[in-house]
């Protein structure tokens, strides 16, 4: 009847069909077929597949033996490194020609080097050097910092002097990430540093402070600027995070800058009054015994922090550190 609406029910002859659905139909089903193809990788809506990730690699020399720990004092960092490592040999005995080397600084912080919230400069500088003269590839200063990574690195000294020695910077905003397996009861699959994952050498470099929360950060806790990611996690389980850090990546060496430590308001540190001047640097083998004298230098003993005997039952050193320790 003239006037009247159509019937929304009526029956729909094939041409108009073709003409009102078909354009649809045919964009439906290129969409269904992109989704069949994208459907096994990796993407925004769905999470990396975990189950057959590489565990990091194995930094250590092998035979070294039984841990040693070598401090020497004085007041410029790079002559007390070059002599903590005569004891052992020199870097050679750690480092080889060709070999991609990669030095863990703490780098965490916008801070300059006089408030010791960050490795000092001319140490990270020196070995890098080392490093390159021992016929390193290259070298490589890589961290994860909390406070912006541009900063950290330029206000830290730690960019334009490893730059000045011939090595590179990279960071979580600059290089890359490699996702691995770290195992333990509360790590298991993260994202890593590129740099770090993929070197041949990897040089732990801590500095000696306060925390607010794990009492003291020295190499095990230095960790946490290997990896990307959700950091804050592995602080409801800190102690057994920090050993299982330790367990996981292994370094060929870890050396102690004492030059300056922070004896409050860590880790992130400021006030000048917070800072100690020591002058002091320890090259070790056992990252254990090196998180235990650092922690002596701040009047802390091993059995006090549970993450130093979580490390050693786990068979990572000793916190004996006297028993091992040596003078340059």
């Amino acid at each position: 009847m003239r006037g009247q609406p159509p019937d929304p029910y009526r029956a729909v002859g094939r041409r108009q069909l073709l003409t009102r659905w078909g354009p649809a139909a045919l964009a439906a089903s290129a969409l269904a077929v992109a989704g069949t193809l994208l459907g096994g990788r990796e993407g925004r809506h769905r999470a990396p597949d975990d189950r057959a990730l590489p565990s990091p690699r194995d930094w250590r020399v092998a035979g070294e033996g039984r841990g040693r720990l070598v401090v020497a004092g004085g007041p410029d960092p790079a002559a007390n490194v070059r002599r903590a490592l005569s004891a052992f040999g020199g870097i050679e005995r750690f480092v080889s020609r060709g070999e991609k080397v990669v030095l863990k600084p703490n780098c965490a912080w916008d801070r300059t080097p006089e408030q010791a919230a960050n490795t000092d400069p001319q140490l990270v500088a020196e070995l890098a050097r080392l490093c390159l003269a021992a016929g390193a590839a290259r070298v490589v200063v890589a961290d994860s910092t909390c406070h912006d990574p541009y900063r950290c690195f330029e206000r830290s000294g730690i960019a334009p002097a490893a730059r000045a020695a011939g090595a590179r910077v990279e960071h979580q905003s600059a290089g890359g990430v490699v996702r691995l397996d770290l195992g333990g009861t509360v790590l298991g699959p993260w994202d890593v540093l590129a740099a770090i994952a993929e070197a041949d050498r990897v040089i732990n470099v801590p500095i000696v402070k306060h925390h607010g929360l794990a009492r003291v950060t020295v190499g095990m806790k230095n960790w946490m600027g290997a990896v990307t990611g959700p950091r804050s996690a592995m602080h409801q389980r800190l102690p057994q995070a920090t050993a299982e850090l330790a367990a996981a990546l292994r370094p060929t060496l870890t050396v102690v800058d004492a030059t300056r430590i922070l004896v409050s308001g860590g880790p992130t540190g400021g006030a000048l009054s917070s800072v100690r001047a020591l002058d002091q640097v320890a090259v070790s083998t056992d990252p254990v015994a090196a998180d235990a004298w650092g922690a002596s230098l701040l009047s802390q003993q091993p059995d006090a922090l549970s993450h130093l005997g979580i490390a050693e039952r786990l068979g990572l050193g000793t916190t004996d550190w006297r028993s091992i320790l040596e003078t340059a």
